[in-house]
């Protein structure tokens, strides 16, 4: 072996020491970006990052209740919501390797007394959202419900004989009713309640203790307080009965659990290779319109890497979860507070791309000319006909969109804007003539394009 002379050696220390300072271990590079982001005195969450199925970051930030001053722990169980779905769909895709379904069967084969809708309805469509049933959720009727004691029948009688919004497999939009229907399924073609199959056909066989559909936990955790914010105050929910949620919504987990799932999943457990690759390719919708969303996962893109994600919202709670599966990182939020009181998908993201060592930037806002900030005002039309409004109010812009409030938008180059609270990124687009035409939003997922009007 060649000895190295003493001064050489103590030169090479002296050129690799600052670039080995500098690199921060990843659990304080992430700790660094989510702590600021929760108050001292508000819900708070619970985070794990995985990489190749090993835990490389896992911590509790803000309050489990706030009265109590309980801090949040990393073990804590909490509501999932709309997470629930690829349960949901992981349960019908194994009865359907049974033989006991096929996805292209008609929804009235297994439930006969869902009214024909002049249509045919196929499993597949609920499982895309494509089906055209309204989403229940968004129905006046769920106002009628009782706060407790709600059987699954009363929430199907809400919405079964409600009109299609759509030729089913015409469009997409998401909607919590195709979901509930695969529960009535799965309960149907197994003779087991739906808290039981999926108990015994996914959270047993993976190890997954305290995962459950909530009211049948299998261990001694309970499920902690929920809170939104009202206003500028955190108050805590109402309760509910998570049967209203059921398959669409229903479930209760941990972090821990959460990655032993994605663990079973990476690694191509309860189903078949063939199966799974068709539960992660995006739905196929005519003319090519786009669709985004496989069977219970939306594929998208996070800083041009592939992604499976979806999110979860339902009183008191919102949760994140994400992999990326090109570089085996996962990433699981869950927090006991929703309305605003924690920007759940943010902390997700934030935390993936520092994990691949791409974190988001911080923008510097850019102070830009009223005449300048007038090239922008403009009525934009994207996918799905969803119109984004800009508007100057003296010496900012604001923008938007559909069903939301307006939000100040700030520039941090010529054409380039982004939102406080958010990691969209808005990048008006120029003709030849210099004249703007349309805007780009890019942002985690997919990216869109909207047409100036």
């Amino acid at each position: 072996m060649t000895k190295i002379p003493a001064l050489c050696a103590a030169t090479l220390f002296l050129l690799q020491a600052p670039f080995a300072a500098a690199e921060t271990p990843l659990e304080q590079r992430i700790d660094a970006a989510l702590a600021p982001m929760f108050k001292p005195d508000w819900p708070g969450a619970t985070v794990i990052v995985t990489r190749d199925g090993k835990p490389v970051f896992r911590k509790a930030y803000g309050l489990a209740d706030l009265p109590a001053k309980t801090a949040m722990q990393p073990d804590m169980q909490l509501r999932m919501g709309s997470i629930s779905k690829q349960f949901t769909a992981v349960g019908i895709l194994q009865l359907a390797e049974q033989g006991k379904l096929s996805l292209q069967d008609d929804v009235r084969k297994h439930l006969p007394d869902f009214p024909d809708k002049g249509r045919v309805v196929t499993l597949e469509h609920l499982l895309h959202h494509t089906s055209g049933i309204p989403n229940y959720t968004e129905l006046k009727a769920m106002r009628n419900l009782p706060k407790e004691n709600v059987a699954i029948q009363q929430v199907y009688g809400m919405f079964r004989d409600e009109a299609l919004e759509f030729a089913p497999g015409e469009q997409h939009k998401y909607s919590n009713s195709g979901y509930f229907l695969l529960g009535m399924v799965i309960e149907k073609v197994s003779g087991m309640p739906y808290h039981d199959y999926v108990a015994k056909n996914i959270f047993e066989p993976l190890g997954m203790r305290d995962t459950a559909h909530e009211g049948n936990e299998r261990s001694a955790k309970r499920r902690i307080k929920g809170y939104r914010l009202a206003g500028k105050e955190i108050v805590p929910v109402a309760d509910i009965d998570v049967k209203i949620a059921y398959a669409a919504g229903g479930l209760v987990t941990t972090v821990d659990d959460m990655a032993r799932w994605d663990a079973a999943v990476s690694g191509g457990k309860l189903l078949q290779a063939a199966t799974w690759r068709q539960a992660f390719t995006a739905c196929s919708l005519p003319q090519g319109a786009p669709c985004h969303y496989g069977y219970g996962w939306n594929i998208g893109t996070l800083a041009g890497h592939r992604m499976v994600h979806h999110g979860g919202s339902i009183p008191g709670f919102t949760a994140q979860a994400l992999r990326l599966p090109d570089d085996k990182v996962f990433v699981a939020v869950l927090t006991n507070g929703n309305g605003g009181a924690v920007n759940t998908p943010v902390i997700a993201y934030k935390t993936a791309a520092i994990a691949i060592g791409q974190p988001f930037p911080d923008y510097k806002p850019l102070a830009l000319a009223p005449q300048a900030l007038d090239a922008f005002v403009g009525t934009y039309v994207g996918a799905g006909q969803t119109r984004r409004v800009v508007r100057r109010e003296g010496d900012r812009l604001t923008l938007q969109r559909d069903g939301r409030d307006a939000a100040p938008i700030m520039a941090y180059g010529p054409d380039s804007f982004y939102m406080e609270g958010s990691l969209a990124r808005l990048e008006f687009q120029r003709d030849a003539e210099g004249a703007v035409r349309s805007l780009l939003v890019r942002q985690p997922g997919v990216d869109e394009t909207a047409l100036r009007q």
